[in-house]
């Protein structure tokens, strides 16, 4: 392996690199307590359930553009259940949060056991509820998108 002053070629031998080598550098943004949230459908679209982390995605689907179906608020509902636990792991002491938190899991539950109840199985262990293994029957839960 070659080097020049000041650089290092690679360990494959391709390329040179600065030395040192930063590949990349990182930022977290400070999150103060009780930000500003998008509604779930919103936060789904965004990747994110506050504006105040929202970065410009490549590619980003408009929220507007998604299907509205049991599947995908059971999709919106999860993600913002996600967000919401990683906010808490950081302000454990945001009660507004956390009865948001407390309220949107018993939400999702209980969407997931309705879903369950009138379309099938969901996840592959919700077929282990019927009287015989039914995860393989039509339609998949990503087919079920109609309104009801």
């Amino acid at each position: 392996m070659k080097q020049n002053s000041g650089s290092a070629a690679t360990q494959d031998g391709y390329g040179i690199l600065p030395s040192p080598a930063p590949l990349a550098t990182s930022y977290v943004p400070m999150q103060g307590s009780s930000p500003a949230r998008y509604p779930r459908m919103e936060a789904l679209s965004e990747g994110t359930l506050f504006p105040g982390l929202n970065l410009p995605f490549h590619l980003m689907q408009d929220g507007r553009d998604i299907a509205r179906c049991p599947r995908t608020e059971l999709m919106a509902l999860s993600f913002v259940v996600t967000e919401l636990g990683l906010y808490l792991d950081t302000h454990a002491n945001d009660d507004e949060a956390f009865a948001l938190y407390k309220r949107y899991t018993e939400l999702l539950e209980q969407g997931r056991r309705t879903y369950v109840e009138r379309y099938g199985p969901l996840e592959q262990v919700d077929s282990a509820l019927d009287e015989r293994y039914t995860w393989v029957d039509s339609p998949w839960p990503w087919q079920n998108c109609k309104e009801g």
